[in-house]
């Protein structure tokens, strides 16, 4: 199928499978911006295969050496936490962590397909669901710190699985909300112009923009009020604000995330105080944890409560000494397409570029200034965070404001009811 015939007609003539096609294709040019002779290591569902099977086709028409992808069943993973001994839930198979560390070490880009049943563990035991959590985390550390750091172009989007879709389309029968959340993907995606990989250049210039412009102002703090929340985030020395596309320590320029509408940046560790209520519910390793408030002093959570998942919520922040503190703060106009969608993913990938957010656990070194040149003691001296985790989740709405703080304490309005001042 030729890419510039179906450039040439209006999305909504397309087929479904065009469609998909499309998708694919942002995901190896955007998404990754794949480079001949590269590795390519995909993790994605088995409801996924058709659309990996698209995404295959262009990395190796972009030259890929080699295509591996690891899927995962839902069914498969509930087993575990029916019928596994408990020992099991302090185990993670190492060998396999250790050869996705390699893979990456070793200049494989990575691809994540965002899609799982967002309620699969509701009603498991929030104990071993933590317990779990912890040792995937600590075994995929060598492989997540590549990540973290942006060493390698990476890039995480969605397909839609019919648990999912019956969760954001719960008056719609699954025949119908499996293709009505693909629309919402397709969109939320921006891929619904003539030229999606064109689209996606001007959306990148966009956003770096208003990045350039945060960077100029060199905030030493962000004040964010809104219905339950009176936040004060300080912001890491030396940081950076980032957003849309960026180049990684392998040189090759990637967007981390389809969609992006974010701008964001390092917290400084300690310099948070005051109170957060979310603005969305978080879905989180198959829970979900609904209307969160929670209180911090000195950087740390004190005091945390959800109406729904609170024990998860709670397990969570009790990982590290780390997962109660903040990784990264982020700012999203309330104009987002996402946003506008009025849709509720249940997904962060898709929910934390509808909102303005924050993210519990590790930071970014990328985010502090030649921080991907620096060893942990050095980033935390600056006030980067240290985790297992990082968790995002949203506080932003069409109701909260957002002051940028200067360092002789005097402010300035930053957001407005969610948009631009």
């Amino acid at each position: 199928m030729s890419t510039s015939t179906v450039a040439a007609r209006s999305f909504e003539t397309l087929t479904f499978e065009e469609k998909l096609d499309r998708l694919a294709l942002v995901a190896v040019r955007v998404g990754l911006n794949l480079q001949p002779e590269q590795e390519l290591v995909i993790s994605a569902s088995l409801d996924h295969v058709p659309f990996i099977r698209r995404i295959t086709e262009h990395a190796y028409k972009a030259g890929a050496k080699a295509v591996t992808t690891l899927y995962a069943d839902d069914e498969t993973i509930l087993a575990r936490y029916q019928y596994a001994p408990d020992s099991s839930f302090d185990y993670t198979p190492k060998w396999l962590a250790d050869g996705i560390a390699v893979a990456y070490g070793s200049g494989a880009a990575r691809l994540g397909i965002a899609g799982a049943n967002p309620a699969l563990l509701k009603g498991q035991d929030p104990a071993r669901v933590s317990r779990a959590n912890v040792a995937t985390s600590k075994a995929m550390k060598p492989a997540m710190e590549l990540i973290t750091r942006h060493a390698i172009n990476w890039s995480i989007l969605a397909g839609a699985t019919p648990e999912w879709a019956k969760l954001v389309f719960p008056h719609l029968h699954e025949a119908a909300a499996v293709p009505a959340l693909w629309e919402a993907i397709f969109k939320a995606s921006r891929i619904t112009g003539d030229d999606p990989v064109a689209d996606w250049k001007q959306h990148g210039r966009n956003i770096a923009a208003q990045v350039e412009r945060l960077n100029e102002k060199r905030y030493s703090a962000l004040h964010f009020r809104g219905p339950g929340t009176d936040l004060t985030v300080g912001l890491a020395d030396d940081h950076l604000w980032a957003g849309g596309g960026g180049v990684g320590g392998n040189g090759i320029f990637c967007n981390a995330n389809i969609p992006t509408e974010e701008c964001f940046t390092t917290p400084h560790k300690d310099r948070v105080s005051g109170t957060v209520s979310a603005s969305k519910p978080l879905s989180h390793q198959g829970t979900l944890i609904e209307n969160i408030q929670v209180r911090f002093e000195d950087g740390r959570i004190v005091e945390a409560n959800a109406s729904a998942g609170e024990d998860a919520l709670r397990k969570l922040i009790a990982v590290d000494e780390g997962a109660s503190r903040l990784g990264e703060v982020a700012l999203v106009p309330h104009s987002s397409p996402i946003a506008q969608s009025g849709l509720l993913f249940w997904n962060t990938l898709f929910d934390e570029n509808a909102a303005s957010h924050i993210a519990l656990g590790q930071a970014y070194a990328t985010c502090i200034r030649d921080g991907e040149h620096m060893d942990e003691a050095t980033l935390a001296g600056k006030g980067a965070n240290t985790s297992l985790i990082h968790v995002d989740w949203m506080i932003g709405s069409g109701e909260v404001d957002v002051d940028g703080v200067r360092a002789d304490g005097t402010s300035e309005p930053l957001m407005r009811q969610g948009e631009w001042a």
